[in-house]
């Protein structure tokens, strides 16, 4: 169907003419290009794509644990902050715990040599008169063993074949009782021996070196020992009481006197050797003198006792 309308006549744009500065006209907001962020190729800060790759990435390899915390906490650190991280907590290996262990039982065999070692100091640092002392001490002890045993074989020898036997039997054991006696302390006794005074003025000397001394009398051959006016036997004890020492429950007055029957010849150096019983009382502060005696006489004397329990075992 044919209509009526009629098309509107196209306009025509019209020749542009040059425009001068007059005709210059501001753009429309909407029109402007958008401003360009200014490159930073030159300078040190990170790029943003740059931090967006690494943000998820750990701390470089070559960069100490301590920076690493740095970066990761934003507060920085000084050197000492740095060693006690590196240090605490301990970061152990099983090798290491292992090598730990054996450096320990290594030192531990070392201080256990070093200490028997020094055990015997007192002898490695000796003079050799000292030793050769000790030595000839050692000789004179074995020989007294060796002659109280070739003794006893004799008497045995001499019951055995004597023609009255009784007789003899009576004769030794007279002669045992006297021995007997002596040691017991129920008869006095004379013979060669010392004299050993101790003055301790400093009251530093207790019952325990006292006690060392009757030993170390003893080991050497004291056949009778005498402190003072108390006879020692073999049931002999020594206390502390204040200021003072008793011995079998009788307050013995200083200077300790002790007068002992034996063989000088051992006595005096068994007194006498390193670290022995005179060094020991000189460390305590008191004086010690020891004298050589032709005879010496024990008249201190002990009452015999009868043992409540114990019986003689011979038949």
């Amino acid at each position: 169907m044919a209509t009526d309308e009629t098309p509107e006549p196209e306009e025509k744009p019209e020749p542009q003419q040059g425009r001068g500065p007059a005709d210059r006209r501001p753009m429309p907001p909407e029109s402007r290009p958008a401003p360009t962020a200014p490159s930073t190729a030159g300078t040190d800060g990170p790029k943003p794509d740059d931090t967006q790759q690494n943000a998820g990435k750990p701390a470089d390899a070559g960069v100490p644990a301590a920076e690493a915390e740095d970066k990761a906490s934003g507060t920085p650190q000084n050197g000492r902050q740095r060693l006690a991280a590196s240090l605490w907590p301990p970061r152990l290996t099983r090798a290491q715990l292992i090598v730990a262990l054996l450096l320990f039982i290594l030192g531990l065999g070392l201080a256990i040599q070093v200490r028997s070692t020094s055990d015997s100091s007192a002898l490695r640092g000796a003079r050799q008169e000292d030793l050769v002392r000790i030595l000839d001490e050692l000789d004179n002890r074995s020989q007294r063993l060796t002659e109280e045993q070739r003794r006893l074989e004799g008497q045995k020898t001499e019951l055995e074949n004597s023609s009255d036997q009784a007789e003899e039997a009576r004769k030794q054991t007279v002669e045992k009782e006297q021995q007997l006696g002596v040691l017991a302390g129920t008869v006095a006794a004379q013979g060669p021996g010392i004299t050993l005074t101790i003055d301790d003025a400093a009251h530093s000397v207790e019952a325990d070196k006292l006690l060392d001394t009757v030993q170390e009398l003893r080991a050497a051959g004291a056949e009778a020992i005498q402190v003072n006016d108390v006879r020692v036997v073999a049931d002999t004890y020594l206390s502390d009481v204040g200021g003072g020492v008793e011995i079998d429950g009788k307050r013995v007055a200083q200077p300790y006197r002790f007068k002992v029957i034996g063989k000088p010849e051992d006595l005096e150096p068994a007194l006498n050797i390193p670290g022995g019983v005179v060094q020991t009382l000189e460390k305590e502060q008191a004086k010690v003198s020891v004298t050589r005696q032709r005879k010496i006489i024990v008249d201190a004397l002990r009452e015999a006792k009868r043992p409540d329990y114990a019986r003689s075992s011979s038949r």
